[in-house]
Formats: C-alpha cells, structure tokens, sequence
C-alpha cells in the first residue's frame, strides 16, 4: 500500500476530532501567553509539538500495525528503551515541583513517561492477544503485572503518582478486557487495597496525602493544600454558558488559578468558553471514543482490539480524573487533560497512539 492510498484511507473524522480539541487548546494557550500568563515561547513550543505530533500520528499510519503484533523483539526492544529512560531519568533528569519528570535539551523536555504509556499498551495488547483463552491462569496476572511494577515503581520513584496511576489503571483496563477471572479479580482488589495502605503510610509525600485529605473538604485548608481546588471551581462556575471570552478570564488573567495551562487547562476552558466550551470538548471526546471503537469493531484479530481498548481507556482515564480534580471531584494528581493541557510529551505521544489506531482503521486484518 503506497502513502497516498494510505493517507486517503485514514479515519478523517478521528483526525478532525483531534486536530480540533488539540486546537482548542492551543486557542487558549494563545489567550493566556497575551494576558502574560505563559510565554509566548512555551506558546510556540506548544504549536510545534501540534505539528510534530501530527507528522508522526501519520507516519505511524502508514506502519502496518501488524508489525508490532508479529515482532516480540521489537515490542520488547522498545519496552526496554522505555524502561531505561525511566532509569537514566532519575539520575540526570530535571526537577520541577519536587518531581524528576523531564529530561531537557536545546530548551525542551521530554517526559518518558508519556512514551512508556504507549508502549506499554502496545506490550500488554501483545501479551494477552494470544493469551485469551489462557486467562484463568494465575501466572499471566503476574507477568503482565511484573511488566507494569517495572515502569510503574520507577516512576513512583521520581515521585510522580498520578502517571503510576495512569499506568496501573492501564493494566487493570485491559485485564479486565481481556478476560480475568472473577477470583484473580477478586484477589487483584485484595492486593490493591494493600498496596494502597502501605503507599499510605511509607510511599506518599506528606504534600500528595494532604492533596488527598484536602479535595474531600479544600475549605479546611483554603490558603494552602485546597487553595488550587477552591480556585478551579471558581473558574468553572465563572464561565457561565458562553463564557468570559478568550483572554478574559479574570481568575485566569489575574493569576488566581495555578497552572491553568496544565493542570487546570479544563477550568481554564470552562471560564472563557463557557458550558458551550465544555460541552464542544466532551463531544470531540465523545467522537474520538467512537471511532476507536469503531477501529475495534472493524479489526480482526486480538492485538487490535486490546490496544483499542487500552489507547481509549488512556484517555478517559485521563479526562476523568483531570475534569474531576478540576471540578473538586477528586484529588489533585497532577494529570494534564489529553490534546488539550500544555505539555508536548503527552501531546505527541497521544498522536502518536491516534496514528497506531489510523493503522489499524487502513490495513485490513488477517485473522486473529
């Protein structure tokens, strides 16, 4: 299949919904970088990465899929480079906010993180594709979960916990998916309230627990640990239907919201696009879900239909915890909203995974 034919046959309606709710972030970047509130470089760095992310969300189109689904080298080679960035990382990596997340170079950073969560994705949709039939069996439960502990505990190391989050959540998702049995179910539930006790208790920063203490009650800390979540729901309830308009949010433009181009971009949105704002975001949200499942309905063969399911569940996990600490629903993890936060490891990753679903909408299947 030559590029041209490829290219024709890419899901235009998916690209359309991400190209769209990418820009609308980019929109409100713009408003922010001319009330000051972000530099017009880190503006451009944002609209560079749209582009590069862009680029390479069609050259992974126009990889045959298949490629990752018959080649455990190469998905394993790609796991392990993963994995030694996540290493590397902690040793020469750069700290922001108490957080070792970012490499940088010639004025960016890249977060290995976000790469890891696509890959592995694309690990574990290779895993259990041919493995479901074998899904009562103990020993898969743990490989599968041996393979996210690696990536997930180094991350925990940097400390980064809701990207550990993301990545255990991704596990259990596409366990669930690819058919656990009840009583591995039941035990996994068993080991996760034990391992979140004693991430309680020996694991998480006095600052990560008071996050978790405060979004129950922020009004007990309001000047400290609750000041962010008290300060989003303000923007959220300002907006009104048709909001402020573009750079003219006061809790925005005064500087009363914190990182309202990452964390709270969903308030940001909310406060000068208003409910109707909102509203265009979850039905761009709404299409992409859509058309993956439609790439998952349409593919043949297992792979496939696990790294939908798992590319999917990557980005509503992500917008449900990001709109609900945005809306005081739930802690503050430090989650970015896809396509829309500022933050071009995330941005380009996210396309990148959007690419491997235009693969899997243009090649036709084999047989699972």
């Amino acid at each position: 299949m030559n590029i041209i034919s490829t290219l024709k046959k890419t899901d235009k309606i998916l690209l359309a919904a991400v190209f769209f709710l990418t820009l609308i972030g980019v929109l409100e970047l713009a408003g922010m970088a001319q009330n000051g509130q972000i530099t017009t470089a880190q503006l451009g760095k944002q609209i560079a990465s749209f582009g590069i992310g862009l680029a390479l969300m069609f050259g992974a189109a126009l990889i045959d899929y298949r490629f990752f689904k018959n080649n455990s080298y190469a998905v394993i080679f790609f796991y392990a480079i993963s994995v030694l960035l996540l290493v590397v990382l902690l040793f020469v990596g750069t700290t922001a906010k108490g957080t070792t997340g970012w490499f940088r170079l010639a004025g960016f950073a890249f977060a290995p993180v976000e790469t890891a969560k696509i890959v592995l994705i694309i690990l574990l949709a290779k895993y259990f594709s041919g493995r479901h039939i074998e899904m009562y069996r103990f020993f898969h439960l743990a490989v599968s979960f041996a393979y996210v502990a690696l990536p997930g505990a180094l991350v925990l190391l940097q400390p980064d916990l809701g990207s550990a989050i993301i990545l255990f959540s991704l596990w259990m998702v596409i366990m669930l998916f690819a058919g656990i049995s009840k009583k591995h179910l039941v035990l996994l539930l068993a080991v996760g309230l034990l391992i979140a006790g004693t991430g309680w208790f020996y694991v998480l920063k006095d600052y990560q627990k008071n996050r978790i203490i405060t979004f129950v009650n922020p009004y007990t800390d309001p000047q400290g640990a609750g000041y962010n979540a008290i300060q989003s729901m303000i923007s959220v309830g300002d907006g009104g239907f048709f909001g402020k308009g573009l750079g003219y949010g006061s809790q925005i433009q005064f500087g009363f919201l914190p990182e309202a181009h990452t964390d709270f971009m969903f308030a940001s949105v909310a406060e000068e696009f208003g409910f109707v704002g909102v509203a265009l975001v979850f039905v761009l949200l709404g299409i992409i879900a859509w058309r993956i499942m439609r790439a998952a309905l349409a593919a043949e063969n297992n792979f496939a239909r696990i790294f939908c399911a798992g590319f999917l569940a990557l980005i509503f996990i992500q917008v449900v915890i990001n709109a609900g600490m945005n809306l005081g629903l739930m802690p503050i993890t430090g989650i970015t909203f896809p396509f829309l936060s500022y933050g071009g490891s995330s941005l380009i990753s996210l396309f990148i995974g959007a690419g491997v679903i235009q693969s899997i909408f243009v090649n036709p299947s084999l047989g699972s």
